[in-house]
């Protein structure tokens, strides 16, 4: 039952998801973040629906879908910069105010910061960590302090992913400090310099 559990806490924490009731909430509380209907769909568009196209695709693309779960978390990592990068590239032509462009640039680090990580410094930290951990963390910066109550999913994602040994402790530690490393980032690069 346990693992049940933990596989369905997993499921429904997965980071376009947690990306997808971060950008609503913010949306519903603080609309001028995005400065339109428009930003906040394209918000949706890029960091939610082209990251999340990595699961019914694994299956499907060759290369990726004999690998079982490595090839849909190599997918996901590609989905998911692929649309970070787009949904950065998409200011220039369609600009935004500042507050957006640090959601973009936030995603687009931590992307970035995560591929660093995993591919290059071969440290396995948890995109669910990381997926969640960063809209906690702009929700927090945007919304209040009434946002600390979504670490309670940061708890429950990472509950599971040591229940399924998917992570460990430092594992998820790493993927939560990267997408909040990266939100400073942005907020210093679009707000200071």
């Amino acid at each position: 039952m346990k693992l049940k559990v933990a596989k369905a806490v997993r499921v429904v924490t997965i980071a376009p998801i947690s990306t997808l009731v971060a950008l609503t909430i913010m949306y519903a509380h603080r609309p001028e973040i995005f400065g339109s209907t428009t930003h906040y769909i394209l918000t949706i568009l890029f960091l939610v629906l082209v990251p999340i196209t990595a699961y019914p695709l694994q299956p499907i693309i060759p290369g990726f879908k004999d690998q079982g779960r490595k090839g849909q978390r190599n997918l996901a990592m590609i989905t998911a910069v692929i649309g970070y990068v787009l949904g950065t590239l998409s200011l220039i032509f369609v600009p935004a105010p500042d507050d957006c462009l640090v959601i973009y640039l936030t995603y687009l680090f931590s992307g970035l910061l995560f591929l660093l990580f995993n591919k290059v410094f071969k440290i396995g930290a948890s995109g669910h960590a990381c997926g969640i951990a960063g809209p906690v963390a702009a929700l927090i910066y945007f919304v209040g302090v009434k946002a600390f109550l979504g670490f309670l999913a940061l708890l429950a994602a990472c509950w599971a992913s040591l229940v399924m040994k998917r992570h460990t402790k430092s594992e998820l530690v790493i993927g939560a400090s990267i997408s909040v490393l990266a939100l400073f980032i942005a907020i210093f690069v679009v707000k200071v310099v």
